[in-house]
């Protein structure tokens, strides 16, 4: 069981903007509503080195939104432990996480549209994300066109 895995058993996420994939693979990620998707993922790093110094640098996650995908699992979006927080995951049908990204200043996603294969999640604060649900670090553009 990867470290990401593990967390998300007790519904936690480390407390750094990222992306993390149930596989164990994480990448730093930033909020950027100039860039196509409004964020942008960055470099790979190594969660469980990074929790090594502070193992309770994590947030628990509640969910505000979620949109049922029939056999190909769920999205989910929500909050983090502070006011600030906000997460968006795909999950399995089971719920068990493929992938999640976490961001400290996002506020709570409490809001899911999709289009196709684009996912777009909408915070309190008006943070957008255009997600390719398949594979997140490919940047997509918004769409016109979205279906709840």
């Amino acid at each position: 069981m990867t470290t990401i895995e593990r967390l998300w058993e007790g519904f936690e996420f480390p407390l750094t903007d990222a992306l993390h994939y149930a596989d164990g693979h994480s990448y730093d990620a930033v909020l950027d509503p100039a860039a196509p998707g409004g964020f942008t993922v960055l470099a790979p790093f190594d969660l469980e080195e990074m929790l090594e110094g502070d193992p309770s640098w994590v947030s628990e996650v509640d969910g505000l939104a979620v949109m049922d995908l029939g056999e190909k699992g769920l999205l989910w979006g929500g909050e983090g432990s502070y006011g600030s927080e906000g997460f968006i995951a795909r999950l399995t049908v089971d719920r068990a996480l493929i992938w999640g990204m976490f961001f400290m200043e996002s506020n709570p996603f409490d809001r899911i549209r999709i289009s196709g294969n684009v996912a777009t999640f909408s915070s309190t604060a008006g943070f957008e994300l255009a997600v390719d649900i398949d594979d997140p670090r490919t940047p997509v553009r918004f769409t016109t066109q979205d279906a709840v």
